[in-house]
Formats: C-alpha cells, sequence, structure tokens
C-alpha cells in the first residue's frame, strides 16, 4: 500500500432520484462523497424509466475518478439501489431493454393467466411472500417479456437486478443475490428456500445466473492493484445490516421514508392470507433469513396533509417541525367521539377531517400524528405478533418527530422504543456486508445513535 494513502471501501448507492458514491475508511467514516440526480428517459410505451445509459457512465467514469484519487486506497467496492429492477443482457453483455419502471401498469390479462396457471393468487403469494404487486413483482417482468416480446426475450444471456448489473459494469461477473431475489419478486419459494416452480417451467431459470453469497467478494486489478468487489445488494436489506451487526436481542426496525416498513427480522412464522392482504410481505437478509416485513405509505400521507394544515392555517410549510408533543391535547383528542371513515386510498381517516373543528395547527396535527400512529400499531403489530421482541428502532423522518416518538412509545408500553439514527444506513449495510474482507478493525460500537423515548402520560 502507498504510503500515506487512507484504506477505504467505495459504496455506490443508487437510489430512484440520486446515484450516491460514498467511500467509507475502516472507522466507517464517511471521508468522501459524490452525487449526482440523472435525467430519466422513456420506454417503448413512452412510460418514464431510468436512464440505463447516462447510469452506465457514471458508474464507470465516477469510478474511474476515484481510482485515480492520491489520498485514498481502495482496497473494495460494493452496491446496493433499489429493487425490483432487471437489466436484461444479451451475450456480448449489452442491455437489451430500457431498465422498465417497477410502477408501470401490469397488463390484467397476462396477470390473469399468470395466476391461473399457477395455483392463484393467495396460495402463489403465500409461497412466495409477497402481496400481488404487478411489475413491482421483479419476476412478473420477465413474464411479460416472454409473452409480450419473445424474440427480444430469446436474445436475453442473463437477467441482472439492478445492484448485480452495476457489480457486473466493474468484474464482468454474472451473479444473482439472494436480497434481491428474495425481495417481493415472485422468483423465489420461501418455504422451499428454492425459485419457484414457475421459474423452472417457464424458462426463467436459464436467464437467471448462480447465486453468489451477499458477504462473498470477488477480486479485479485496477492500475496493477486487486481490489475486492461485492455482489450488490437490495436497499431494504442493505438497511438493516448495521442493526443486525449490533443488536443480538429481537427487535423491529420501522424504516422510514416515502414508506414506513416495519422490519421483524426473528419472526419466521408464515404469511397468513390477512397478513398478504394488509401488504405484508417478507425480505431476504444478506444471511438468507426471512425478515417478515409490513408496509404504510404513512410518510406520503403525512406529506400531503402536512401542505393542507398549511394552507388552512397559513403557516409555513414546515411549521410541523415546530410542534411539541403536548400530552393534554391527546387526551382531549381522544375524548372525542365520531370518527369519520377511511377514503379507500387513504392510510388514514385524516384526509376526511373536517378542519373547522381544530382550534389550531398544533391541534390538527396532533390529530394528524394520532391517526398515522394507529394504522402504524395494526401495521407494526402484524409483525410483531409471534416473537419475543424487547426494542422498537425508528430511522428516518418519522424517528426526527417527538409526536409519532412519544405516541409510538405510549403505543408499546411493553417494548423499548428508540429513535435511531446512523449516518448513510443503507451504504454502510453495504460496506458492513463485506467487513471481513477488506477491513482490520472490529466494527464500531457507535455508529448507531440511540435516544430512548420513555412514555409519560
Amino acid at each position: 500500500m502507498s504510503s500515506g494513502r487512507i484504506p477505504v471501501i467505495a459504496i455506490y448507492d443508487i437510489g430512484k432520484t440520486n446515484k450516491k458514491l460514498f467511500l467509507f475508511n475502516e472507522d466507517y467514516e464517511v471521508v468522501y462523497e459524490k452525487s449526482v440526480s440523472l435525467t430519466e428517459t422513456t420506454d417503448e410505451d413512452n412510460y418514464p424509466c431510468e436512464n440505463l445509459e447516462l447510469l452506465t457512465t457514471w458508474i464507470r467514469t465516477s469510478f474511474k475518478e476515484i481510482a485515480e484519487l492520491d489520498t485514498f486506497d481502495i482496497v473494495a467496492i460494493n452496491f446496493t439501489s433499489y429493487g425490483a429492477s432487471f437489466v436484461h443482457i444479451n451475450s456480448d453483455g449489452n442491455p437489451l431493454t430500457p431498465l422498465y419502471n417497477y410502477l408501470k401498469p401490469y397488463p390484467e390479462e397476462l396477470k390473469k393467466k399468470f395466476y391461473g396457471r399457477y395455483g392463484g393468487e393467495i396460495m402463489f403469494s403465500m409461497h412466495t411472500a409477497s402481496p400481488v404487486l404487478g411489475s413491482l413483482n421483479s419476476g412478473m417482468q420477465l413474464y411479460r417479456l416472454k409473452y409480450e416480446q419473445k424474440a427480444v426475450f430469446d436474445q436475453i444471456a442473463c437477467s441482472l437486478h439492478l445492484p448485480q448489473y452495476i457489480s457486473y459494469l466493474l468484474t464482468g461477473k454474472t451473479c444473482t443475490d439472494i436480497t434481491s431475489i428474495g425481495c417481493h419478486t415472485n422468483l423465489w419459494n420461501f418455504p422451499q428456500n428454492n425459485y419457484h416452480e414457475w421459474v423452472y417451467r417457464e424458462g426463467i431459470i436459464n436467464k437467471l445466473p448462480p447465486i453468489f453469497a451477499s458477504d462473498g467478494v470477488t477480486a479485479i486489478t485496477q492500475s496493477g492493484k486487486k481490489i475486492k468487489v461485492g455482489v450488490g445488494l437490495h436497499d431494504s436489506s442493505a438497511a438493516l445490516i448495521p442493526y443486525l451487526s449490533h443488536f443480538r436481542e429481537p427487535f423491529i426496525l420501522i424504516s422510514t421514508g416515502t414508506w414506513s416498513i416495519s422490519f421483524n427480522p426473528f419472526n419466521d412464522t408464515p404469511l397468513t392470507v390477512e397478513e398478504l392482504q394488509q401488504d405484508c410481505l417478507c425480505y431476504m437478509t444478506y444471511q438468507r433469513k426471512p425478515v417478515k416485513a409490513s408496509r404504510l405509505f404513512a410518510g406520503y400521507e403525512h406529506e400531503q396533509q402536512v401542505k393542507r394544515l398549511s394552507a388552512h392555517f397559513n403557516k409555513p410549510a414546515d411549521y410541523y417541525t415546530k410542534v411539541q408533543y403536548n400530552s393534554q391535547i391527546i387526551t382531549a383528542l381522544e375524548q372525542q367521539p365520531d370518527t369519520p371513515p377511511k377514503a379507500p386510498a387513504s392510510v388514514t381517516v385524516f384526509p376526511e377531517r373536517n378542519l373547522e373543528t381544530f382550534n389550531s395547527y398544533e391541534e390538527a396535527y396532533h390529530q394528524l400524528m394520532s391517526d398515522i400512529m394507529n394504522s402504524q400499531i395494526t401495521a407494526t403489530g402484524l409483525v410483531l405478533k409471534g416473537s419475543d421482541v424487547k426494542r422498537i428502532f425508528v430511522d428516518g423522518g418519522f424517528g426526527k418527530n417527538p409526536l409519532y416518538m412519544n405516541l409510538l412509545a405510549k403505543a408499546f408500553p411493553g417494548v423499548e422504543v428508540y429513535a435511531a439514527s446512523i449516518a448513510q444506513a443503507t451504504a454502510l449495510g453495504a460496506a458492513l456486508a463485506i467487513h471481513t474482507h477488506w477491513n482490520r478493525k472490529p466494527i464500531p460500537a457507535d455508529i448507531i445513535k440511540l435516544k430512548y423515548y420513555n412514555f409519560i402520560s
């Protein structure tokens, strides 16, 4: 190693909006950061999608840039990105299709044909541990290609989920990763711990390269120097790794952003029909263990409703950040009868509430957060039962919200509730997955900052 150069791991963290590149030193401190937002393009149906050409170019050029930095010695690289997104390459290694958007509507007739052939929606969902989600079940994208674009399907040499495609760009090695396959793809049969029967029957198995260990590495040579390269991870599974590496006692992680996802890595009970109907599913840890999870579109609803509150009460858009938790307001709200019915598309009853009935922004905001918490209790309760959970960690936006945190502590009095903050949790998880291959030091004990919430009435 060159004198004075800092050994680092490079992590590509590819989100829908922002593409980030981090360098972590051996103490898992970010010592370099680069971010870019790439313009979307459209597929052959004029539906918006990631611009794969721009992304590919950025990965290659940014890697070349960091490889030439004098300050750092890059000893390893790993990748993480959003899931449910395939890159299909031909025998020359070139992409054959656009990077289809997982939100693209799925043809109803094709969906009926698929589930009709493979046991019906309920039974199939129980085997694959995922609700019926259309294109978000990424295996369905391959099924669609087979029946709508047979000529293209026949040319596919290899279908790679996005993290594995990015790894392939630097290694030239095609791999499948269990965290990508195990996240609502319809490809994996959880009870059998193998690909689902349909993957073999439809010839999809021939398009999927061998599964490579999520904590394994392959070596490349750059400028005469060996660099260890990971296979890449699905972002939700990567974000769990810092918690799994630190805490042995059973916990639930509520990861909050646009979605509030409750992850329970310590619940191995099979998904029931009722749980699937309430948007429960399973993810897979990098150690090939199922993680029961439930999803709630709470961050999105919060975002929409605070706009409504600021317009009605003539307050700034971020006024909610100044609202402190007030138990007296909560008690008074709880004593009011007549909760309105919930609109079909909403997470809570709050969009149906008449804002004229509230005396202040503060009172209305307490009601909004109470309504969100009522839905959160149900969603988290789905994955809590059947396991001996001692702690709930909350990361993301709601972890910084005192109303949310106090209401959560009130809702789960027998469980310790913490707001958790980790700098760049997803990227850090991807780095920790291959820790033993590149880092000479032990994992630091202080990478997760915790704030305890003890509910006081």
